[in-house]
């Protein structure tokens, strides 16, 4: 089995619609459409619509509407099957059904599942967007509104809810989704008071202040090119000197600004993502251990035990054995600074 990272394909997306519960297979033996990432995040044109202040769809994995991307509106997000790889702005993390997360205007993201070659996530991703412009609006006339501004400023970097707030929260998304006019925008207002009400440890900030500032470019620059290549290639061979060539910097340079960035080695990047992925493996699957290291990247099994052990604190086959209360808390990778919550 071959694992596809990739953001593109069929594109299928539904404004407003009923979110299924499949995972489907496509209808021939070629694999989806794979193209490279771009060196920088795409940005999303979201047309205005003259009836509608608020946006609302659903669509499939892997799609066209897919990508590392960044668009000038606020994006409250709800992925209801896979697991997979989250990224906002210079964080990496994971995520898995009932992950809720808002991404405030123009901060990069992209959700990437772990999906075989052809098979599809159907109505994996339900989706809100509305401007800043619409919302301060709301709130300049409607004071009780002042109660999410600190919200919408969190969300500059990204904001993941977990706990109770999430559940609650991924229910009123579907509302907001299935709902239409004065309704919908009600559940809205009503989602936006969840998210402004919840407990501190329920939310957590997830990208570093530093991102976007202008001096930090070339930084940016090598981190998004770096872990796009990553992404694409995760479970084959990856090279330092194409990372650099993606980042048209050279080697030494691309390594200087992205350990500048995110605090490691381009090579400790790798190695980390590959043993998240391996744990995500043993946790949903019954592949043998052997089978795990290869769809990991690995080929060697006893480089492939030895980099598990030092990352997680126990080799491949007793992690397995263990009760998911006994596993250590998954990494959670913030780039550069680690983020905080004040």
């Amino acid at each position: 089995m071959k694992i596809s990272y990739q953001s593109t394909g069929t594109p299928r997306a539904h404004l407003a619609g009923f979110p299924s519960t499949s995972v489907e297979g496509t209808t021939h033996d070629e694999p989806l459409v794979r193209s490279p990432y771009p060196p920088a995040p795409r940005r999303e044109i979201i047309p205005p619509h003259p009836e509608h202040a608020v946006r609302t769809l659903t669509h499939d994995f892997p799609s066209e509407i897919c990508g590392w991307g960044a668009h000038p509106e606020y994006e409250i997000h709800l992925i209801t099957k896979t697991s997979g790889s989250f990224i906002a702005g210079d964080h990496v993390g994971t995520f898995s059904p009932g992950h809720v997360s808002i991404v405030g205007p123009n901060l990069p993201h992209d959700w990437v599942s772990d999906l075989p070659v052809g098979q599809v996530a159907v109505d994996r991703d339900a989706v809100i967007q509305f401007t800043d412009e619409w919302v301060r609006r709301c709130m300049a006339i409607i004071p009780e509104l002042q109660e999410v501004d600190e919200i919408l400023r969190e969300s500059s970097r990204g904001l993941v809810f977990s706990g109770a707030t999430a559940w609650r929260a991924a229910e009123t998304i579907l509302q907001v989704v299935h709902s239409h006019g004065t309704e919908q925008i009600a559940h809205l207002f009503s989602l936006l008071a969840l998210f402004a009400r919840s407990p501190k440890e329920e939310r957590e900030v997830v990208a570093s202040e530093w991102l976007g500032r202008p001096a930090d470019g070339n930084s940016l620059n090598a981190v998004e090119a770096g872990l796009a290549y990553i992404f694409e290639n995760l479970t084959g061979d990856i090279r330092l000197a194409t990372a650099a060539h993606l980042a048209y910097m050279s080697e030494p340079t691309f390594s200087k600004y992205f350990k500048s960035a995110t605090g490691m080695t381009f090579s400790s990047m790798v190695k980390k993502l590959r043993i998240a992925h391996a744990r995500r493996l043993l946790d949903t699957t019954d592949h043998p251990i052997a089978q795990v290291a290869t769809l990991s990247g690995y080929r060697n099994m006893a480089n492939f035990n030895r980099q598990f052990l030092a990352e997680v604190g126990t080799t491949p086959t007793a992690y397995r054995r263990l009760e998911s209360s006994q596993k250590p808390p998954s990494e959670v990778i913030s780039l550069g600074l680690r983020a905080g919550t004040e």
